[in-house]
């Protein structure tokens, strides 16, 4: 089944050209189906990438998904056209009468500022709060993945001693987890990121269970005992580009980079870095809106408290 996007959205060229399943809403309203209603929280400077990213995965599903994009309104975004999020994506206040299925809330490049000198945090902990409420299962990224933690549970995020910046091994550490249900026993998937949470810290709320992790890189993945809440502390949505691009901009911008580990063939940078990690991206993805959403979620979507 396909992915519902808006018709002149620049990801349904990009996802028709690799044979993802793609609806556009003219047709989708044809259908007497009820989609899976998800809501983005792009957080991410290049949006349009970004939202390609997680299209790409959500539409790789044998369900009909309805993607909404949200932005803040505390902040607005210089790396994207202006007529794009004018066309696109809506705030939360223009959204927050709404009910949905699922949300993701990606990660920022925000992670060296304290949670509260971020512009948007009190936006964010608004919707974050909402979305207790009125979304069933969401889904954090990174950045967002530890704001969340920090905000619902109190769990501080750690500075690391050098960027955590690469491809790494993970293994899966509860193994009834559905979530990971259909991986191999070692994964791979990126991290970019100069900070971390503490496993000791999370050990310390009995509400969440730590589900996979890495010798390297530490947690990986975090969720409630139900999944209502998902935290992955990589970003297994990335394209096969996505670390070049971030390493060539920090060689550019002069900031201290090492190169990313386990990423180009040689660890040469003129060579194409290929992608190991994508079959288990659109596993995780599919989990996720299978088991923790459509599983789950109520058919009367008005229901979910």
């Amino acid at each position: 089944m396909p992915i519902k996007i808006p018709n002149s959205l620049p990801a349904t060229q990009t996802l028709h050209e690799e044979n993802i399943f793609v609806i556009t809403e003219t047709r989708a309203i044809t259908q007497d189906i009820r989609p899976l209603k998800i809501v983005v929280l792009n957080l991410m400077p290049t949006k349009i990438t970004t939202e390609t990213q997680l299209a790409r995965l959500l539409g790789n599903t044998p369900l009909q998904v309805e993607m909404e994009l949200m932005k803040t309104s505390t902040h607005q975004p210089k790396n994207t056209p202006e007529e794009h999020m004018l066309a696109f994506y809506k705030t939360f206040d223009e959204l927050k009468n709404q009910k949905f299925d699922g949300m993701i809330i990606t990660g920022a490049p925000v992670e060296q500022l304290a949670f509260e000198e971020v512009e948007y945090w009190q936006e964010l902990t608004q919707i974050m709060e909402w979305s207790k409420h009125n979304v069933f299962s969401t889904f954090h990224i990174c950045w967002g993945a530890q704001a969340a933690l920090y905000y619902h549970y109190g769990i501080p995020k750690r500075m690391l001693p050098q960027k955590l910046f690469g491809v790494f091994e993970h293994r899966i550490e509860h193994k009834g987890s559905i979530l990971f249900r259909g991986f191999d026993d070692v994964f791979l998937a990126p991290h970019s990121r100069h900070t971390t949470v503490d496993r000791a810290d999370i050990a310390r709320v009995p509400e969440l269970k730590i589900l996979a992790g890495s010798e390297k890189a530490g947690v990986y993945a975090i969720s409630t005992d139900r999944g209502r809440q998902i935290f992955v502390l990589g970003h297994s949505e990335y394209d096969a580009g996505t670390l070049k691009c971030e390493y060539l901009r920090d060689l550019e911008n002069g900031r201290p980079v090492s190169m990313p580990y386990n990423y180009f063939p040689g660890d040469d940078a003129n060579n194409e870095p290929p992608v190991t990690w994508r079959a288990h991206a659109n596993l995780l993805y599919s989990n996720w809106l299978n088991y923790f959403v459509y599983q789950t979620t109520p058919y009367d979507i008005t229901s979910i408290r």
